[in-house]
């Protein structure tokens, strides 16, 4: 007994003609689609002020136009998390959309995760609801689900629920459906999109296809993608996004904690990975809450430095954007030193002087500073000129998460005939602790090394959380694995990527995955929508972590 679950979005923007792609491209039962992230939230809430109507990601509107017939004629069903703020104004459109169009479509759905009235200054607050709302839709009859907030996984751990009957205490198999879910959420990330070793092969990576999960009633799975389509399945892809935006072994979340040291992968075939062995354990007594607010304005300049006396030249725009920049309330200056020696073009010869400031007050970051920016233009160090002039100032968001107990939201499934099934909070509840270490593999005998960069033995893949972010690393052969716990210390973390030095940094091991996860705390500030630096969601940290140089055994290489 299997379900064929796919996805086709990872987020608001993703590749618009997936949805058509995955219902013409082969069998599933069901499509899932994912547009939420902590950014969007708060781009939805902002449109919200502007339409208290909107709230919802209107692009997976205009995909319906045209695959809503499609998916009906086919028997596929649609589980969407694109309702956002505004669930039920996405499926009264939805259902305006099938009548227009003549289909006997049935539209639910998911409520109760909206906590902005108890947050009073949020923009948005939402709980992370977990699957059972939409396996309760389902199990009525939905064809569509809508839901608003709700975990990445759950809109896989929902129609798994509903399709073998599975009840909330099943944690094993719920934990099978939340990995599934996980290496889904992304889209195709899990098809070579955005992978470490996308250079290695002769793959063509140009449109990789979006991935789907053949689900079994005992929780295994196999991750794949529909036949003929670009990019790639295999055991490293699968771990690349298995590591992604995670942080310790026990993975948290509404319906069941999923012990990531379980889980193991192997190839079942050309493009099919096998996902076994997933422990579940109860959830935690707490919902997480992601809290969206406006935390102020914020305004940028990139001075561009050319040649000689590089050192100088940012000094001297310091120094004069000083009496203006003393009323700002928080000021960031980065020098990138871009340039080269002796360059033979006049960009390589350059550096990049950005200036980033945010205050609660638009004047302060906005005509002040541009005046004052601008006003250099012949008045400072030789060659002024920037990418783009300063503009007025644009608002930025902050993300922070609370956590309310599981019966502190009326979480209930909204059928297409206005009946309300409300879902009850889990029976069973465990805090959250901690994993002891495994114990190390034997590390590899002493031998030749080379100075080569980490990359050449290790992927690795980087993502945000609130302003946390993390690093998974992995290795392809037990060898390499043997030398990587030992050798990828926190220390050494820190020593190769300098900008974690000061900062809590947490390292978690995952034999199973021959993989290490590090979460580098309070690197992001408040979250990617402050942008607080120069790579704001994290996204680059692994790359430039695989470009640093080490000595690695000859052996490996």
């Amino acid at each position: 007994m299997t379900v064929r679950i796919g996805n086709a979005s990872g987020f608001y923007g993703d590749r618009f003609d997936a949805l058509r792609e995955m219902l013409t491209g082969g069998e599933l039962d069901v499509l899932t689609g994912d547009y939420l992230a902590e950014l969007t939230m708060l781009i939805l809430g902002r449109d919200r002020l502007k339409d208290p109507g909107a709230g919802y990601a209107r692009t997976f509107l205009r995909q319906l136009e045209e695959c809503l017939g499609l998916a009906h004629e086919r028997g596929v069903r649609i589980v969407t998390n694109a309702g956002g703020l505004n669930p039920s104004g996405l499926a009264d459109r939805i259902r305006e959309l099938a009548d227009r169009l003549g289909l006997p479509v049935r539209v639910a759905h998911v409520e109760g995760d909206d906590l902005t009235a108890r947050h009073p200054g949020s923009l948005a607050a939402h709980a992370y609801l977990g699957g059972f709302g939409i396996a309760a839709a389902l199990r009525e009859g939905a064809d569509v689900v809508v839901t608003g907030r709700v975990t990445d996984a759950a809109l896989v751990t929902g129609p798994a629920a509903a399709h073998f009957g599975w009840g909330p205490g099943e944690y094993d198999r719920l934990a099978g459906a939340v990995v599934a879910g996980h290496v889904l959420e992304c889209g195709t990330q899990a098809t070579g999109g955005n992978y470490a070793f996308f250079a290695e092969g002769a793959r063509d990576l140009r449109r990789p296809g979006f991935p789907l999960a053949e689900l079994h009633e005992d929780g295994t799975a196999v991750i794949t993608k529909h036949p003929g389509t670009g990019g790639f399945v295999d055991v490293g892809t699968v771990t690349a996004q298995l590591l992604y935006e995670t942080q310790g072994a026990r993975y948290a979340g509404p319906d069941v904690t999923t012990r990531l040291d379980t889980v193991r992968l192997t190839q079942d075939g050309p493009d099919r990975v096998r996902i076994t062995g997933v422990r579940g354990e109860a959830p935690p007594p707490t919902l997480k809450v992601g809290l969206n607010r406006l935390g102020g304005f914020r305004n940028e300049v990139a001075f561009v430095l050319t040649g000689l006396d590089i050192e100088a030249k940012a000094a001297l725009v310091r120094e004069q954007l000083e009496p203006v920049l003393a009323k700002v309330a928080d000021v960031r200056w980065d020098l990138a030193r871009t340039d080269r020696p002796d360059a033979d073009t006049e960009e390589t010869a350059s550096a990049l002087l950005r200036l980033v400031v945010r205050d609660a007050d638009q004047e302060v970051v906005g005509r002040a500073l541009s005046g004052a920016a601008v006003e250099l233009a012949l008045a400072s160090y030789p060659g002024f000129h920037v990418l783009a002039p300063p503009g007025k100032g644009s608002p930025y968001g902050v993300f922070e998460e609370v956590y309310v107990p599981h019966g502190a939201v009326d979480h209930v499934a909204v059928l297409h005939d206005g009946r309300r099934i409300p879902v009850a909070p889990p029976q069973e509840t465990a805090v959250l602790e901690e994993v002891p270490q495994p114990p190390l593999p034997e590390p590899l005998a002493a031998g030749p090394v080379a100075r080569a960069p980490l990359g050449l033995v290790a992927g690795a893949r980087s993502g945000d959380k609130g302003g946390n972010a993390n690093i998974g690393v992995w290795a392809r052969t037990d060898e390499a694995w043997r030398w990587l716990a030992h050798t990828l210390t926190v220390d050494r973390l820190r020593e190769l990527l300098p900008e974690t030095a000061e900062l809590t940094v947490t390292r978690h091991d995952l034999p199973h995955l021959r993989a290490l996860n590090f979460v580098v705390e309070s690197i992001l500030g408040e979250g990617v929508a402050a942008q607080h630096r120069f790579d704001p969601q994290a996204k680059a940290l692994g790359e430039w972590l695989r470009s640093r140089h080490l000595d690695i055994p000859e052996a490996l290489l």
